[in-house]
């Protein structure tokens, strides 16, 4: 969001025209920074990297030409024009956040909260914490189930808010991000498989194996068909598939294997797990974009997820 301000400034047969930029972000940024006397503080506060605030900053002093801070070796402290400025500064916000409140219901109405999902990870713990967050602060929720990679691009595009993933993807640092807990991979079987009395699998093993892997924007599928390729093995998949019920049938079957988080697989009973040696694991957390104003509706949101217990029930192998 940006403020334009145009003014007129007008003395003796002279008319002095000025254009200001900036926007609310830098002025929240600014404010937080006055209120910690910290850049490091304030930038855990907002979920952004100290040199995100400074920068800002810095780009404020150059916009009205103005020495905002007076930096000592463990605090800062506002200059005389940031005393001023910050007045200012935080009149604008108090106003922005009352007309947000005034019109939050209908806007909350009219555009819920937009949480992207992958298949695999929406039947292990995310129906709870979407139905939790609701009833404490009836804020409505649009979930859409994408695998991470895919989210990522919609993250950037602001066509969601936030997305929970497999956070093993190249490009993490992009993003704005919370762990919120992490799981192993085991290779899943029917009883009857050939594989079902095995202590372990390794990637070898699986050399003349067909297996059921999950959609090709799986961050889980992208690990899997890597690890088997330094392998030197080039896998047989079956099925790419964005079903978990059709993933367990064919598993059921007898016939295939499929790679699970441990987390999902201890749910069933009528099928063996076996853990993969060398070990495979994931983190899973929520990420969002950086740089953005943050609506209050976001904000508890990601307070709900990083207050929220989603401890895995660790099989034991």
């Amino acid at each position: 969001y940006s403020i334009v301000f145009s003014y007129t400034k007008v003395r003796e047969n002279d008319i002095a025209e000025w254009g200001l930029f900036m926007t609310l972000t830098q002025l929240e940024y600014f404010c937080t920074v006055c209120r910690y006397h910290s850049i490091t503080k304030a930038a855990a506060a907002l979920y952004v990297s100290q040199p995100t605030i400074s920068t800002s900053i810095r780009d404020l002093e150059n916009e009205f030409h103005l020495k905002l801070f007076n930096h000592g070796r463990n605090r800062i402290s506002l200059t005389k024009e940031g005393e001023d400025f910050y007045q200012k500064a935080d009149i604008i916000l108090k106003q922005t956040q009352e007309l947000y409140t005034t019109f939050s219901d209908i806007e909350r109405n009219r555009h819920p909260l937009k949480i992207g999902i992958p298949p695999i990870l929406s039947t292990v713990f995310f129906p709870e914490i979407a139905d939790r967050f609701q009833e404490k602060y009836n804020i409505p929720i649009q979930l859409l189930e994408y695998g991470s990679m895919r989210a990522q691009t919609l993250i950037d595009r602001e066509q969601l808010d936030i997305a929970m993933v497999n956070m093993n993807f190249y490009n993490l640092e992009k993003y704005n991000s919370y762990v919120m807990m992490e799981d192993q991979y085991v290779y899943c079987v029917s009883m009857a498989h050939r594989y079902a009395c095995e202590k372990e699998i390794t990637m070898e093993m699986l050399k003349d194996e067909s297996v059921i892997l999950y959609n090709t924007d799986s961050v889980q599928t992208q690990t899997v068909i890597s690890r088997l390729r330094n392998a030197g093995i080039t896998p047989d998949v079956r099925m790419y598939s964005s079903q978990l019920t059709t993933i367990l049938n064919f598993i059921r079957g007898g016939n295939y294997g499929a790679f699970l988080y441990s987390s999902l697989a201890i749910n069933f009973d009528d099928f063996v797990m076996i853990p993969i040696s060398p070990k495979i694991t994931g983190k899973f957390g929520i990420i969002w974009k950086k740089g953005i104003f943050m609506p209050e509706h976001l904000l508890k949101f990601i307070n709900f997820c990083q207050k929220y217990d989603v401890t895995p029930h660790w099989p034991k192998f």
